[in-house]
């Protein structure tokens, strides 16, 4: 029997649309349980599948900014979260919460 040969999973090369992205952000929204930074490697995963140069361009940021920003290691500022969000073309809602 011969070894079995894996890859590296990256859920941004299944990110194909605009749809796609906008789910994977919803779900990773209800799934987050108030971790600002776990949000933040979601857009980063969304911003490598649109291509993060370009979506630094749109956002008015660095590159390298950008990638630190949503590395998932620290919380980024709300702004830069807004500004990312924008230039991922994706718009945030909000609704009541079920008591």
């Amino acid at each position: 029997m011969g070894k079995t040969k894996t890859t590296r999973y990256d859920v941004a090369e299944h990110l194909r649309n605009p749809e796609e992205m906008a789910a994977y952000l919803e779900a990773c929204l209800e799934e987050a349980n108030g971790d600002a930074s776990f949000i933040a490697k979601a857009l980063g995963d969304i911003a490598r599948a649109k291509g993060m140069s370009q979506v630094a361009r749109d956002a008015g940021l660095s590159r390298e900014s950008l990638y630190k920003a949503l590395s998932g290691e620290r919380s980024p500022d709300f702004d830069t979260i807004l500004k990312v969000v924008s230039a991922l073309g994706i718009r945030l809602h909000a609704e009541a919460a079920n008591p």
